[in-house]
């Protein structure tokens, strides 16, 4: 929705609120006036056809549904329809009245065509000003600039060179024809013809050197400050003829314009003011301050018109004054604006064009090379996906759900078990079997020797050792010396599972950090390689996205500072040029901001932009607007 779109549906309201006016107020005998016949008596069948029909154009005409501008051809058929045939007269106070609403709605639809149009031209006239910023900020861009248009100038050159030798070649012929020597073979022609141009290219070149001393760099220099001057006018004549459309035309305000009679005083000048408008918008040879004032004059000159003389001249605005516009608006834009496409880019298109087919031939020698550099580096890519993308993230969602396949262990869960069980056998038997007293010990005693062994107390195993080492030989021949020891390895088996038990509490404890460290290389890879891929090559929604953010600071830049160097009216207010910037900035950063925030983030912008576009609270308090905008929704508009 643009700011257009809410100006239109808040006049349209103010003329329906002037309509229910009209509605609940009795009836009053109409004045007689100039070639308008007033019939007393009851109103014909065709009366009544005639208000049905009015009635039905009025629908036609309110802001209904998403759309509230009607389109150019559609308005054109339909204001025709309130033209009143000339055998028929107004009959009643009714039927004026709804002639009245009729050209007051259809004035409204105009209204948003023109301030649409106007703020149209006006919008891509920035970019003409950057462009020429661009070339005359940098000897680089200017030298590229003379090298563009230098095919341009090399026209216009042989093109005076040739009108000059065809005007001499003709005076000549003339001449002749004087002296009655005719006879001349086509082969002379042609060779009077071209010394006559290498005479005019001789004359050229000499009146140059002796009047331009400057090179043809100072030249396009020249002429790229001569065209961002240009640029320049024409955006303050459409600012200035912005900012009267949207101050002076169908400004409903004051006692006159509440009366029964203001309003419809109201929409007749401004009828006035849009065929002003347009009618001196066709060139930049006036100041903005000049325009203004023929404008303002223009319409101070004559407005008293009725709905049959509105309505011609609403058809005479839509039919010539508008196109005519349009047209010079676009001839000077073509003027003064940055060059076409065809020139900034046949330098790098003639370049492809002709090594076109040594990159065709260097493609199809290495077909082979590249198709197997491609096959290899699709094969990477999806094994680095899968090894350090995929499965690690199958193993993270495994330790997250506590999958048994997926936990880390360094060994396995019945191992310590055994170990342990295998030794308490073999430390028991051994007791078993060589009592320290020579007594068998009874059950009692063996569970608690079970007991010892749990807690890993093997001294029934340590004495027996103890005796056996003083003498090795024999223990180890005829004793319980290799026995013990066997089993005291056996211990120290069981020691090592137990402390390696701890590490493998410690892991699990620790699983997900663990899975998040394996996942973590794959994923900033991925992000880094996405982020380049789309940087570089991008969709172009990307890439659109983050040149809007980067226009949006520059809107709220140039409205910061059309606010700051504006010059006040008497009243503290902008002026018609200063508040036909500060419009078209707006309407481009509701554009874009409407894009990038959210819905109810979006509802408030909307309102401190109509805070911002209300010249009448004061420069003052549109600055402190500004600010509380770049605060507010810095987030989603940097």
């Amino acid at each position: 929705m643009s700011i257009v779109d809410d100006q239109i549906r808040r006049l349209d309201a103010v003329l329906d609120k002037y309509q229910l006016i009209a509605a609940a107020v009795p009836p009053a005998p109409i004045p007689e006036q100039e070639n308008i016949e007033v019939t007393p008596t009851a109103p014909s069948p065709s009366d009544n056809a005639r208000t049905a029909k009015l009635k039905t154009i009025l629908r036609a005409l309110s802001t209904t549904g998403s759309r509230p501008l009607l389109r150019k051809q559609r308005l054109r058929d339909t204001i025709a329809l309130i033209k009143r045939p000339d055998d028929v007269a107004v009959t009643s106070t009714d039927e004026t009245d709804l002639e009245w609403f009729a050209t007051g709605k259809a004035t409204v639809q105009v209204y948003g065509i023109i301030l649409n149009t106007l703020l149209d031209q006006a919008i891509p006239l920035n970019e003409s000003i950057w462009y020429w910023d661009d070339v005359l900020g940098s000897y680089a861009y200017t030298g590229l600039y003379t090298l563009q248009t230098s095919p341009v100038r090399f026209l216009q050159s042989a093109k005076e060179v040739y009108a000059d030798a065809k005007q001499r070649y003709q005076s000549n012929i003339n001449v002749r024809e004087a002296a009655q020597q005719s006879t001349q073979t086509i082969s002379d022609a042609w060779k009077e013809f071209y010394g006559l141009v290498q005479q005019s290219i001789d004359e050229r070149s000499l009146a140059q050197a002796r009047t331009r001393i400057l090179s043809p760099f100072a030249l396009c220099r020249t002429e790229a400050r001569k065209k961002q001057d240009g640029v320049k006018k024409l955006r303050e004549q459409s600012a200035t003829a912005i900012g009267l459309l949207v101050e002076e035309g169908l400004s409903f305000v004051g006692d006159e314009a509440e009366s029964h009679k203001g309003w419809k005083v109201t929409v007749a000048k401004t009828v006035a003011l849009l065929e002003g408008l347009l009618t001196h918008a066709k060139s930049v040879k006036s100041t903005f301050v000049e325009y203004e004032e023929t404008v303002i004059d223009f319409v101070d000159a004559g407005w008293d018109d009725q709905p049959p003389q509105l309505v011609d001249k609403l058809l005479h605005i839509l039919d010539v004054h508008l196109p005519e516009q349009e047209q010079e608006s676009q001839k000077l834009a073509l003027e003064f604006g940055k060059p076409s496409r065809i020139i900034r880019y046949w330098i790098p298109t003639l370049a492809l064009f002709l090594s076109g087919s040594t990159l065709l031939r260097i493609l199809v020698n290495r077909r082979q090379e590249i198709v197997a550099w491609v096959r290899e580096l699709g094969a990477t890519t999806i094994d680095f996906w899968y090894n350090w993308v995929v499965d690690p993230t199958k193993r993270l969602i495994g330790t997250i759900r506590h999958d048994e396949n997926s936990e880390l262990a360094i060994m396995s869960k019945d191992s310590l078990r055994s170990d342990r069980e295998s030794l308490e056998r073999m430390v028991v038997d051994f007791a078993v079997q060589n009592p320290e007293n020579g007594t068998v010990y009874t059950e009692a005693q063996i569970a608690e020797i079970r007991t010892k062994v749990r807690e890993g107390d093997l001294s029934a195993v340590l004495k027996a050792y103890e005796k056996e080492i003083q003498s090795p030989a024999k223990g180890a021949i005829f004793g319980n010396l290799v026995r013990a020891l066997l089993i005291q390895v056996q211990k120290t088996k069981v020691d090592v599972e137990v402390a390696m038990n701890g590490i493998d509490s410690i892991l699990k404890s620790q699983e997900l950090l663990f899975g998040m460290i394996g996942i973590a290389p794959g994923i900033i890879l991925s992000w880094l390689a996405f982020r380049w891929l789309r940087s570089t090559f991008g969709n172009r929604r990307g890439i659109k996205q983050m040149q809007e953010q980067g226009d949006t600071v520059r809107l709220l830049r140039n409205i910061d500072r059309t606010l700051s160097n504006a010059t006040p009216t008497e009243e503290g207010m902008l002026s018609f040029k200063d508040h036909g910037l500060l419009l078209c900035d707006v309407h481009v950063l509701r554009q874009r901001a409407a894009a990038m925030l959210p819905g109810n983030r979006h509802r408030d912008f909307r309102e401190d932009v109509n805070d911002l576009m209300n010249v009448r609270s004061g420069i003052q308090r549109q600055l402190r607007v500004v600010k509380r905008i770049q605060w507010a929704y810095g987030k989603w508009l940097k």
